[in-house]
């Protein structure tokens, strides 16, 4: 682990039995650092490009975390005809859910939400169990791809870019993402926070009053379905509380696999 993933570890967690337990996550991790503007501008830029460049074929693609409300106040404070859309898994936390009418209700912005095939749950319910995932990677895996990666399928579909809240800073897994990128069929996808720091994420949250989830308060700075999330302890990394209980070392779902990027100076259609 780097010096930098090191400290970020150190800043993101804390036990129940903390001093900071009651704080809020603005209050415990918010701070103004150097270069936060031109980031923020950056960020602007980059959106606004892609909006023009793609129109009805760009979306945001929003797991309704802190990050990517950061992004969708950028999208409604630039008034960018950008849609927003999320996935319902059936097992999110009533916290995430309830961002939805706050969305609808600060930004006067409807947010598409994607819902995993019925049929295809109930089947897998029925055969595998109710929490099959804590059982084998491979079930749990095959939940995700029922739940996340067929309904984003039908979220991108005729899409020809799509926004995400990635970040460098998340996870060594994730720690040279670029701005730019293709996903794994060839999409342009925009890691538009991919330079913010954690602290620039909650100091944009702090100074536009950005609505988020109520569970980054409870320690939980990676927040994915119910049964696969848990709060984070002092010493453990961002995104230790998601799928806890297995050994790999990347915890990832599949919504974001790896990829080369060696066809990206090729194409034309990359936003710049």
């Amino acid at each position: 682990m780097s010096g930098e993933q090191s400290s970020l570890s150190s800043s993101l967690s804390f036990t129940s039995a903390s001093p900071a337990a009651s704080a809020s996550a603005i209050s415990l991790y918010a701070r103004a650092t150097p270069g936060f503007d031109q980031r923020v501008a950056e960020t602007v830029e980059l959106l606004r490009n892609a909006s023009a460049k793609y129109g009805k074929g760009l979306v945001q693609s929003s797991s309704l975390g802190v990050e990517d409300m950061v992004i969708t106040d950028l999208i409604s404070r630039h008034q960018l005809p950008v849609a927003v859309a999320t996935l319902d898994t059936g097992r999110l936390h009533a916290e995430t859910l309830a961002l939805l009418p706050q969305i609808e209700q600060r930004y006067d912005l409807k947010v598409q939400v994607f819902s995993p095939v019925h049929d295809a749950v109930v089947n897998f319910v029925r055969v595998r169990g109710e929490d099959a995932m804590y059982d084998s990677l491979a079930l749990r895996k095959e939940c995700c791809a029922i739940r996340k990666l067929e309904p984003l399928g039908r979220m991108l579909d005729g899409r020809s870019a799509w926004i995400t809240g990635l970040r460098r800073e998340q996870s060594t897994n994730r720690a040279e993402v670029p701005f730019v990128e293709f996903d794994h069929v060839g999409r342009v996808k925009l890691n538009a926070l991919a330079a913010w720091s954690w602290a620039d994420v909650w100091h944009y949250i702090q100074t536009f009053d950005v609505p988020y989830n109520a569970l980054h308060d409870q320690f939980m700075p990676s927040i994915g379905c119910a049964p696969c999330t848990r709060a984070i302890s002092v010493g453990e990394d961002f995104r230790s509380g998601r799928w806890w209980w297995e050994s790999e070392d990347a915890k990832e779902c599949g919504l974001h696999k790896a990829h080369s990027n060696e066809d990206l100076k090729k194409n034309p259609g990359a936003p710049a």
